[in-house]
């Protein structure tokens, strides 16, 4: 793959990433402010011993246009980096079309850097989880997203190493075996932050905002697999235009310049 075409894919996918962006800000917006609203009057009705301070910016401010800024950058700058681990992965994880492999990625991805990480250290709403283990929390969360993504490449690996042996299938069943064994042992020895609920938070109110996050994370993958496997097809995939001239001559192929 020439620099030029990486440069298309980079830009397409950073293209992808905005529209996925755009995408996530609704579901966040509808789904998961309302819950956040929610855990913010109970952490204020609880914390009556502490004078609030006024916030520089405010609640319907960051809920509307900084939650779109931000996302939106994210989007942008998740797309650029997807694009390139799929430069990375095109021919290289089977035979597989252009789309077919950005959906893959996408999969791959959703469940390697946030689903498998989410079952360890889940995303907690405002009041939930202790001030003083904050920084061990995201130390943690982000070491295991190294660890889950270090984990699906080697599993791909070993997969294509024991696949000449064992055949696609078992090898791949190996590999996944690999995954979720190294993957349960990270769960059972490193640390968890199971009981830092406030007495009184709601159960529900706890579980609907995670199952939020997860939605939120779901769109951004599934969005940019989506369109940005399109596009990527578009420009990779070689395509004929049929041109049949005025004079009744014979059709001529056409390749598609890129």
């Amino acid at each position: 793959m020439n620099s030029a075409t990486v440069r298309s894919l980079l830009v397409r996918g950073m293209l992808a990433g905005l529209v996925a962006g755009v995408l996530v800000w609704g579901v966040a917006y509808l789904f998961a402010e309302p819950l956040v609203d929610d855990a913010i009057a109970f952490e204020s009705m609880h914390e009556a011993h502490h004078h609030a301070e006024q916030a520089l910016v405010s609640r319907a401010l960051q809920s509307t246009v900084g939650l779109g800024t931000g996302v939106l950058v994210y989007g942008v700058a998740f797309g650029g980096i997807a694009a390139l681990a799929y430069c990375f992965a095109l021919g290289r994880i089977g035979r597989f079309g252009p789309r077919a492999t950005a959906l893959l990625l996408a999969g791959a991805g959703l469940l390697a850097v946030y689903v498998v990480p989410f079952l360890k250290y889940p995303a907690n709403p405002p009041a939930v989880g202790n001030p003083d283990t904050l920084d061990q929390r995201t130390e943690l969360f982000f070491l295991m997203v190294a660890l889950s993504v270090l984990l699906a490449v080697g599993a791909v690996i070993l997969g294509k190493r024991l696949a000449p042996r064992l055949g696609n299938w078992n090898a791949t069943l190996a590999a996944s075996a690999f995954f979720v064994l190294v993957v349960g042992l990270a769960y059972a020895f490193l640390p968890s932050f199971t009981n830092e609920v406030p007495e009184g938070f709601s159960a529900s109110l706890l579980w609907r905002y995670r199952v939020a996050t997860l939605g939120i994370q779901a769109t951004m993958w599934t969005a940019f697999g989506l369109v940005f496997g399109l596009m990527a097809e578009r420009l990779l995939t070689p395509r004929t235009a049929v041109a049949v001239g005025a004079s009744g001559a014979e059709p001529q192929a056409t390749p598609v310049a890129h």
